[in-house]
């Protein structure tokens, strides 16, 4: 037995190293694409008419990533994991091209070209949720838990990297290029990981017995839907009074959505969202962190490029650049608490340094205007950096560790799930605060008719024509969206502070997988204790 396990493992890592470059390239699609259309949507605004609806574009890609993932991994186990795989490939390429064509003669011209785009990156999303969660799945299916640390750490360079180099290519794109290259450079890159993958990807040929929860994730995607759309549209210029007929008919639809789906899942034989490890306190706080940290995550990534090139008047290249604090700041942190953490199995006090220091960041992001250096911006988000740093691997390490080995992946998904859904409503509610933020000071500066013109249809911020504007008029316009902006951080930061509130009531449970005898298993009663 021995030396057949011995001579198998040298030819399953070479298995898995011949087809980990398409899985790799399938991931970093996905990690690379919202970092590059985040640096470019002051262009795309700008072109595509629609200042008022630019957190859209996010908001619709983030939400088709967060409803489909749970369903790609039931398709997987029921369909086989690589015909399931190559098509969420396929289907973010067609969303990525039909995002490029966006407002083009080949949709009828540019008139509702942000509404094209919007509807585009949603498909674009669902084909997106696909890609993490089956390469995640691909590497279980070929490798062994003892060995997955190796590949695993691969993965998390990737992700860095990409985390890294997405604002330097949009920038690049950008500056260089049509700002719908951003979209287009999906399309060779993806081809290259489609053909590998259809050529070198082998896997098991077998089949389980799953039921996909259609009925619960119909449920769910409705009342996750609704929310988004009253945090968008509720109270804004553009949207519709809180005491609107509109506005209460989706919170009565969010009510009921997720009202049923709490009894729907209790039936479900395999709910895609299930209850009973939510019963662990570790779990449920750390998936409220991992939700509030969605926000800050998003938040700063989508208005920091707008701030820098638009208010700081930096390029799209520069504007990548200036995220680099950030970015190095993030990652170095990450990499020393995922060591610290393995020497020592200690891990609650990091999620609490994390969230005090983050909500430093946000608070410290709230205080620029329109003098505000570019140096001490760069230090600014450096700072935010450091705090979601101590958070990212250690929100998803409680969560794996809160549950037991059988429901491991469900652990997993679920604490992606609710950072993804925090980055949408985080998104969506901050883009409602900066649109009425930077309505009601321009209407407070220039009249409703001036502000509705600078916002949506009159010179617009990266098209080229801010400088046309007499001076008074553009200084007005800038410093009203350094306001709205600095407006964003600060109600960010009433965010951040509940980070290190609900951290500090985590348990300590040892860390499976070390020196632990078995009474120091963890206990599931305890963790209520």
């Amino acid at each position: 037995m021995t030396e057949t396990a011995t001579a198998t493992a040298p030819k399953r890592s070479r298995e898995v190293m011949i087809v980990l470059p398409g899985l790799m390239l399938a991931m970093m699609l996905a990690m690379l694409d919202n970092m590059i259309v985040g640096t470019a949507m002051p262009r795309i605004v700008g072109e595509l008419n629609g200042l008022e609806y630019f957190t859209w574009v996010t908001t619709a890609y983030v939400l088709g990533t967060t409803v489909s993932t749970p369903i790609w991994g039931k398709l997987g186990d029921l369909y086989g994991r690589k015909n399931i795989f190559l098509g969420s490939i396929v289907l973010f390429l067609v969303g990525s091209a039909l995002c490029g064509m966006a407002g083009t003669s080949m949709f009828g011209g540019t008139a509702d070209g942000m509404t094209e785009l919007i509807a585009f990156r949603a498909v674009q999303g669902l084909g997106a949720g696909g890609l993490m969660v089956n390469v995640m799945a691909i590497i279980g299916d070929l490798v062994p838990p003892r060995e997955r640390g190796q590949y695993q750490g691969i993965m998390a360079a990737m992700m860095s990297l990409a985390m890294i180099a997405g604002p330097l290519v949009g920038g690049f794109i950008t500056d260089h290029l049509n700002w719908r290259w951003a979209f287009y450079v999906n399309l060779p890159l993806g081809g290259v990981a489609l053909l590998w993958l259809v050529l070198k990807l082998h896997l098991p040929k077998y089949r389980t017995e799953h039921r996909i929860d259609w009925l619960g994730a119909a449920v769910l995607t409705v009342g996750i839907t609704a929310l988004v759309l009253i945090t968008s549209w509720g109270g804004q210029a553009h949207g519709y009074p809180w005491g609107s007929w509109q506005i209460l008919a989706l919170a009565a639809v969010a009510v009921v959505a997720l009202g049923l789906f709490i009894p729907i899942e209790r039936r479900a034989a395999e709910p895609v969202m299930p209850l009973h490890v939510f019963r662990d306190r570790n779990f449920s706080l750390i998936s409220l962190v991992g939700f509030l940290l969605g926000f800050a995550m998003f938040g700063a990534i989508s208005f920091m490029p707008l701030f820098q090139q638009t208010v700081q008047g930096a390029s799209a290249t520069n504007s990548g650049l200036l995220l680099l604090p950030m970015m190095a700041s993030m990652m170095v942190v990450s990499l020393f608490v995922g060591k610290a953490i393995t020497q020592t199995g200690k891990y609650k006090i990091y999620p609490v340094i994390g969230g005090v220091v983050m909500a430093v960041g946000m608070w410290l992001l709230s205080l620029q205007d329109v003098n505000t250096p570019v140096w001490q911006t760069g230090v600014f988000i450096a700072v935010l950096g450091l705090g979601m740093g101590f958070l990212m691997q250690t929100s998803m390490l409680i969560a794996q560790n809160s549950v037991e080995q059988k429901d491991l992946g469900v652990a997993s998904s679920a604490s992606t799930f609710f950072r993804s859904i925090g980055g949408s409503f985080g998104i969506s509610l901050f883009g409602a605060i900066f649109n009425n933020q930077l309505e009601s000071s321009l209407t407070e500066k220039f009249g409703a008719k001036v502000a509705h013109a600078l916002t949506s249809g009159g010179p617009r911020m990266g098209s080229g024509s801010l400088g046309n504007l007499p001076p008074q008029v553009k200084a007005g316009f800038l410093e009203g969206l350094a306001n709205a902006i600095s407006s964003v951080f600060g109600w960010a930061v009433l965010f951040a502070v509940l980070v290190p509130v609900l951290a500090a009531f985590i348990k300590e449970i040892p860390l499976r997988g070390g020196a632990t005898t078995p009474s120091e298993q963890p206990d599931p009663v305890a963790a209520f204790e």
